[in-house]
């Protein structure tokens, strides 16, 4: 899909006339912090560096020590961060990291920034979706050309996030959520039986419990503990640790179900908003395992929805293999203020 095909479904104008360069962006995960400097709308992020999240007390103090050790003498007039969390009621809070609720005003007034947003990571996600084009974007199922309407974006890495993007007169309008808690979209005997593990280990079957790098390791443990195999002497595999090993039957296992219950949650984030204009998969793990991905049961389950099959037969699904698109998303939230 080209850059023209992307543009031609309506790119926010820019509004940021009045906030000028250097601007400060971040993706802020449960793992790592990655802050970028940009020069504006067009331009492309620089300096960018990961802090991890457990090296500093909160967002603040993780967005000084970047400016500190990477930015030199470079002072930006504006910032957005993006979180992993929920941005509510003017607090906002990591959902996978140790560090306590904070506002953004106060993140703000700590690095003395004139302009400061913090929005979901997600949402900064969904932002930079009209900004990706051919080279970002491997299609998964046929590459089916591009439709006007909504967007939509999930995305399996230290936690689950879903998000959307609707159209409208003057650009894009994000819709940030919590869809990474719905319930765990179980099909199979199998699925079925690790939900029921995952309910009485947890207390709850949520998406995010199974689709994420903590997930995928209990899908694995789940599956050897319903097969009656030993553990690992070493302790359980990490989700690295599958992927790398996906020609162990038990680990492709793993990952063939982790994708065919991602397919079948992405189907449902389709339908719930409407996304005919497209379903894009992000996070961090996929892009290792683009294979595995490719020969799941991933777009049969999104399109496996009697009596809707023929609509999510037209919708493209898509994997995201940009390295830095939140940061992309971040900046086109400042463009737009």
């Amino acid at each position: 899909m080209s850059d023209a095909d992307r543009g031609a479904r309506g790119a926010a104008p820019s509004r940021s006339a009045g906030v000028s360069g250097p601007w400060l962006v971040a993706d802020v995960g449960g793992t790592n912090a990655r802050f970028a400097l940009v020069d504006g709308p067009d331009g492309d992020p620089s300096r960018v560096h990961s802090l991890p999240t457990r090296e500093h007390a909160g967002l603040a103090e993780a967005a000084a020590a970047y400016l500190d050790r990477y930015a030199g003498d470079v002072r930006p007039s504006a910032a957005c961060l993006a979180v992993a969390g929920p941005v509510t009621g003017g607090t906002f809070r990591l959902t996978n990291a140790g560090w306590p609720q904070g506002t953004p005003e106060a993140v703000r007034a700590h690095l003395g920034l004139p302009h400061l947003e913090i929005i979901n990571d997600f949402e900064a996600l969904a932002l930079a979706l009209p900004r990706l084009g051919g080279d970002h974007l491997v299609p998964i199922g046929a590459d089916l050309p591009p439709a006007a309407g909504t967007l939509a974006v999930v995305g399996p890495g230290t936690g689950l996030g879903v998000a959307g993007l609707v159209p409208a007169p003057s650009g894009w309008i994000p819709l940030p959520g919590e869809g990474g808690q719905v319930d765990i979209p179980a099909a199979t005997d199998r699925e079925i039986e690790v939900a029921r593990l995952l309910r009485a280990e947890r207390g709850t079957a949520t998406a995010e419990l199974l689709l994420s790098g903590d997930g995928l390791a209990r899908i694995h443990r789940y599956l050897g503990a319903i097969d009656g195999e030993p553990a690992e002497p070493a302790g359980p595999l990490t989700a690295k640790q599958i992927c790398d090993r996906r020609d162990d039957p038990r680990c492709r296992e793993a990952l063939h179900m982790f994708c065919a219950l991602l397919g079948s949650l992405a189907g449902n984030a389709a339908l719930t908003l409407g996304a005919r204009g497209g379903v894009f998969l992000g996070g961090g793990i996929l892009p290792r395992v683009v294979d595995v991905l490719h020969d799941s049961a991933f777009r049969a389950r999104f399109e496996g929805k009697p009596p809707v099959e023929d609509y999510l037969r037209g919708i493209p699904t898509s994997l995201i293999v940009h390295p830095g698109p939140a940061l992309v998303g971040a900046t086109m939230r400042i463009a737009q203020s």
